[in-house]
C-alpha cells in the first residue's frame, strides 16, 4: 500500500472511531502512525534520528540540495523520504524520525532493536536550546491534536517558557532521558553517527560531507559547498517567507508571516536559551544537562 494511501486509511479509521474515549483514540492514532513509519523504516536506505527542533530542517535542506545537484534535480523539491530516489535511483530514501510513534507500533518503548541493520545519523542539540525552541513550536506552530497525542501541554495552556522547559514530557528532563536512551543503544546498533547541531553551526561543510560519506553518497566538495550556501540562515528565512519548497506543506513555512516567532527558521542561535532565563534558572538547567551521557559533549557552560 502506498504511503499516501496509508495516511488516508488512518484518517478514515480515526473518523469512524470519534466516539471512543480520548485515551483510546490517542493510542489508536499513535499505533497507526507507527505502522506508517515502520513501513518507511523497512524501505529506507538510512535513518536521520533526532528530537524535534534539533536542526533537522536545516540539515534536510542541505541534504536535499546535495542530492539535487548530484541528480540534476529541481532545487524546490525538498527531500521527503523517497521522492528524490524515485527521480534518480542513485539517491537514497532517507527516513526522518523521532522514534516516537514507532515505539507504540513495535512494542519497544525502550529498546531500539527495530533499527537493527540500518545506518543511523543521530542529530543532537543542547537540550536547553531544544526545549526553548520547542516552546515556540508548541505555542505558534503545533496543531492541537499533535499536542494531544504527544502529551504536550494542552492547547491554550497558560504556561511560560520556564514552565515548558521543566515539563517532564516535553522539556529538558524528557530530552535528557531521550538522549541517554540512545547513548545506551549505540553499542548494540553499531552503525550510528552522532552529529551535534553546534558542530554543524561551526563547520557545516565538514559535517555535511561526513554525513554523506557515512551514508554512502559520493558528492564533490563543490556540491557540498553549494548545499551549505543554499541552506544558509538568511536564504532559509527567505525561502520560508516565499514558500519556496513545493509540496512541503507546513514543514517550511511560517505559522503567521507577521510573527517572527512562528517561523520554522527562527534564530538558529547556539546557547540562545540564556536569553530567556535568569542566572539561577540557567544554573538549574545546567544541573539537569549534567545528567547527559558524556558521549554527546554537553554539560557545564558548553553550548
Amino acid at each position: 500500500m502506498a504511503d499516501k494511501a496509508r495516511v488516508v486509511l488512518r484518517h478514515i479509521i480515526l473518523a469512524l472511531c470519534f466516539w471512543l474515549p480520548a485515551g483510546r483514540r490517542k493510542a489508536m492514532e499513535r499505533w497507526l502512525r507507527g505502522r506508517e513509519e515502520f513501513k518507511k523504516l523497512q524501505r529506507s536506505d538510512w535513518v536521520l534520528m533526532s528530537w524535534g527542533k534539533s536542526g533537522r530542517t536545516w540539515l534536510r535542506v542541505m541534504l536535499s540540495r546535495a542530492y539535487q545537484l548530484k541528480g540534476n534535480l529541481d532545487a524546490s523539491e525538498l527531500l521527503d523520504f523517497d521522492n528524490l530516489k524515485r527521480r534518480d535511483p542513485q539517491l537514497p530514501a532517507v527516513f526522518f524520525t523521532h522514534n516516537n510513534y514507532l515505539r507504540d507500533y513495535t512494542g519497544n518503548p525502550q529498546s531500539k532493536r527495530h533499527f537493527q541493520g540500518k545506518r543511523i545519523v543521530l542529530l543532537v542539540r543542547d537540550p536547553r536550546d531544544v526545549a526553548v525552541s520547542q516552546f515556540f513550536q508548541w505555542q505558534f506552530r503545533m496543531r492541537p491534536n499533535k499536542k494531544f497525542i504527544n502529551d504536550y501541554p494542552p492547547h491554550g495552556a497558560d504556561i511560560d517558557v520556564w514552565d515548558f522547559v521543566l515539563d517532564k514530557e516535553a522539556g529538558v528532563p524528557r530530552i535528557v532521558d531521550y538522549f541517554n536512551g540512545w547513548a545506551q543503544a549505540i553499542p548494540e546498533l553499531r552503525d550510528v553517527l552522532v552529529v551535534r547541531y553546534e558542530d554543524m553551526r561551526k563547520e557545516p561543510g565538514a559535517v555535511l560531507a561526513k554525513i554523506l560519506a557515512f551514508t554512502g553518497t559520493e558528492v564533490t566538495p563543490e556540491q557540498v559547498q553549494e548545499a551549505v550556501d543554499f541552506a544558509a540562515y538568511d536564504n532559509m528565512k527567505k525561502m520560508e517567507q516565499d514558500k519556496f519548497f513545493k509540496g512541503s506543506g507546513a514543514r517550511v513555512k511560517p505559522g503567521d508571516k507577521d510573527n517572527p516567532q512562528s517561523f520554522k527558521v527562527r534564530k538558529a542561535k547556539v546557547g540562545g536559551y540564556r536569553d530567556y532565563f535568569t542566572d539561577e534558572q540557567c544554573a538549574q538547567l545546567e544541573q539537569m544537562v549534567a545528567q547527559l551521557d558524556p558521549v554527546f559533549g554537553y554539560g557545564g557552560q558548553q553550548a
